[in-house]
């Protein structure tokens, strides 16, 4: 493969990466660089690691995972999905009951505006948001994002002609590609996350979710 070839394949691994990127990004209320920058990386270095793996297993090893491959990204995305989806609904409940709570105690003894607005801030900023991801979970998120770029290792391999790029150097611009592409993105999340405010983790729980159906679907119905 050639340079032009090689990038846009990084183009194309990077799509899943490119949404989860805008997920992981609704969970912060506020985004340091080394927040975005890990982000990126990591799935940078996934989709660099994986293909190289496949490059190395061979075509025999990928005829046995291209059966249940689909499955492993589903029930990784869906577990993790489901997970953010439901934590935040029960931060949305915890958070009207506790500005229920807050007005009701208002109604009882008033307090001036400015502890109004510090009450509301506080209860619309679930803790789970503050915190970001979670080291384990951002690890689960590059390996589900990047099956795909094991059984482009193993087209690597197949494709490999003289003249063309070494497979370490394949691997490299496609995992800087994947990061360039990321690390935007999770800014984008955060832009997102702070429209939705104490919806975002739900909205973000919903889209690991969809991104492990399309995987699912893509590879069960169009073999992609």
């Amino acid at each position: 493969m050639g340079l032009i070839e090689v990038v846009l394949l990084g183009v194309g691994l990077s799509v899943d990466a490119f949404a989860v990127s805008i997920s992981d990004g609704m969970m912060f209320s506020k985004i340091k660089v080394r927040n975005a920058l890990s982000i990126a990386l990591t799935f940078g270095f996934y989709q660099a690691f994986m293909p190289l793996v496949g490059y190395f297993c061979g075509t025999l090893f990928c005829e046995y995972i291209k059966f249940f491959d689909h499955w492993i990204a589903l029930v990784l995305l869906g577990f993790l999905g489901g997970k953010m989806a439901v934590d935040g609904i029960r931060e949305v409940i915890a958070g009207r009951a506790a500005l229920k709570a807050s007005a009701v105690k208002n109604s009882a003894s008033p307090v001036s505006e400015t502890d109004r607005s510090f009450d509301f801030a506080y209860v619309a900023e679930p803790e789970s948001i503050k915190a970001g991801i979670p080291f384990r979970d951002l690890m689960i998120q590059g390996i589900a994002t990047s099956i795909d770029a094991f059984a482009v290792g193993i087209a690597l391999a197949a494709g490999r002609t003289e003249g063309g790029l070494s497979v370490w150097l394949a691997v490299v611009i496609i995992g800087l590609t994947t990061t360039v592409i990321c690390l935007p993105s999770v800014y984008l999340g955060k832009k997102t996350g702070d429209i939705l405010n104490d919806r975002a983790e739900i909205f973000g729980g919903l889209i690991l979710i969809g991104i492990g159906v399309k995987i699912f679907i893509q590879h069960v119905f169009f073999g992609g």
